[in-house]
């Protein structure tokens, strides 16, 4: 009875040993796909063409600009901000976005890990204790601009994941 364990093991040896790990050129194929996905499902939500990403917004400062430099822990830092911003918006249009980039995070961590720089977890940002009056005060301007920079930080990193960006 004790060979159990050992003798499941030795059933599945054969399988496993035919396991091979994913390229890192798909893992790469596969995130520069889910972005161009994610910068159409912001497409195609209607009001967000009327901001640009580059449009200053007074009270809303903390939600990230363009970065024309990004390292895939930079990468990984703007994607976790965006993410915990979009978490806390009501609107059912950010619920698969904000998904998407939780998806899209985990990715970068693959391309990390092939690099042999493992990314901490970024948490986003420390304290949004100023979101929640922001909200109150303008909710719809907010969802706005979050969308409309996560847009243009999305197709910064989809040039930036073109030039194999560092740790």
């Amino acid at each position: 009875m004790r060979c159990a364990p050992l003798c499941q093991f030795l059933w599945l040896w054969p399988y496993l040993s035919y396991v091979q790990a994913v390229p890192i050129g798909k893992v790469q194929d596969d995130t520069k796909t889910l972005i161009k996905t994610i910068v159409t499902r912001i497409n195609d939500i209607s009001h967000t063409q009327s901001v640009s990403s580059k449009q200053r917004v007074t009270g809303l400062d903390f939600i990230p600009g363009v970065h024309p430099v990004l390292s895939l822990s930079k990468m990984d830092q703007t994607l976790a901000i965006y993410q915990q911003i979009l978490t806390s918006l009501p609107s059912r249009n950010v619920i698969q976005i904000s998904n998407d980039l939780e998806n899209l995070r985990d990715l970068l961590h693959l391309l990390a890990s092939s690099k042999s720089c493992p990314l901490p977890w970024a948490n986003g940002l420390d304290t949004l204790a100023s979101l929640g009056s922001v909200l109150e005060a303008s909710l719809y301007s907010t969802e706005v601009v979050a969308l409309s920079r996560l847009q243009g930080s999305l197709q910064d990193m989809l040039q930036q994941l073109d030039l194999s960006p560092g740790c």
